[in-house]
């Protein structure tokens, strides 16, 4: 772990600008936020190939699929309640239905954006987008693999939905990392529990895995920052060695990762499971620090988790 607070947000701009560059085909949408969203870098880069629909997300969503259609690679961007609430019905039948190459890029998505409040805290759209068949799902776990990540669904064929944060929080994997898409990260060996995260969450788990250290525990930490498709595969072979689970998401418990892992570990083999994640709430303003302690989504909370977990092995 590097500890050097980034924003995701940051580099995906960066990457963006790079692509202005590199691929001609790329065009980027957004919906009045891009200061925000930093789709402004690919912006100042490219203007000709940036598009601003100001507040319109469905018709973002419309005008990507058509440029989608013609054969373009299309970023669209705005936050993650407008990109996966507002939106929901254009993007299934005119991006998931027809399996077309749009990049659904959300910022400021979980319980961390903070004062702005309920409305503007996404805590359910990896559930709505992981449910839609032909959608790719991704949370990356800090700046760096949010960089590689936009590089990676550029060259992907296909709809694609990313969430990011708001803020800025420590990177764990260093500059430079490679990104594959469907391929879960083993950040830490362990053999008493596997502990499965993704976004600002996997920082978490590591944190959490150095204090169980002290107490004798040895923890698997796996950034999961494909959700779909899942790498049930790294799951089961990490589960079978540990004998049980802990998911951690800034998100809800109720259809994101923690849902994916229960639903790959019922399927494949049985052992306990316990979810960090927001549960069935909607989240309120806040301090992003105060928040996440009063929604249970600290290393501390993890900690506890696992120990619950252990505690129910055969």
């Amino acid at each position: 772990m590097t500890g050097k607070k980034l924003a995701q947000r940051n580099y995906y701009g960066k990457a963006l600008a790079e692509l202005a560059k590199e691929n001609p085909n790329v065009v980027v949408m957004d919906a009045d936020l891009a200061g925000s969203t930093k789709t402004s870098d690919f912006q100042k880069v490219c203007p000709e190939r940036f598009i601003e629909v100001g507040i319109a997300e469905q018709n973002m969503i419309g005008i990507a699929s058509g440029l989608a259609a013609s054969g373009k690679t299309v970023f669209a961007s705005t936050f993650g309640v407008f990109a996966t609430g507002r939106c929901w019905e254009q993007i299934r039948l005119g991006v998931a239905y027809p399996k077309l190459n749009v990049k659904i890029v959300a910022t400021h998505c979980g319980i961390s954006v903070g004062e702005d409040g309920a409305s503007h805290q996404a805590l359910e759209d990896i559930a709505v987008m992981r449910a839609l068949p032909n959608m790719t799902v991704i949370a990356p776990a800090d700046a760096y693999e949010a960089f590689a990540a936009t590089k990676a669904i550029a060259e992907f064929n296909g709809p694609v939905y990313m969430r990011m944060g708001r803020a800025e929080f420590p990177t764990i994997l260093e500059e430079g990392v490679k990104f594959e898409i469907g391929k879960a990260k083993v950040l830490r060996e362990g053999k008493d529990v596997t502990i499965v995260g993704c976004g600002q969450m996997v920082c978490s788990c590591l944190e959490a895995a150095e204090k169980l250290k002290e107490n004798g525990i040895d923890a698997e930490v796996i950034n999961m920052s494909t959700i779909k498709p899942l790498d049930s595969e790294a799951i089961i072979t990490s589960v079978r060695k540990t004998g049980c689970c802990v998911t951690a998401e800034e998100h809800s418990i109720i259809g994101g990762l923690g849902s994916a892992v229960a639903e790959c570990l019922s399927e494949n083999v049985c052992v306990p499971l316990e979810r960090v994640g927001t549960r069935d709430t909607f989240g309120e303003s806040g301090k992003p620090d105060d928040l996440m302690v009063k929604y249970g989504l600290t290393a501390d909370d993890i900690c506890a988790a696992v120990r619950k977990s252990i505690s129910r092995k055969g």
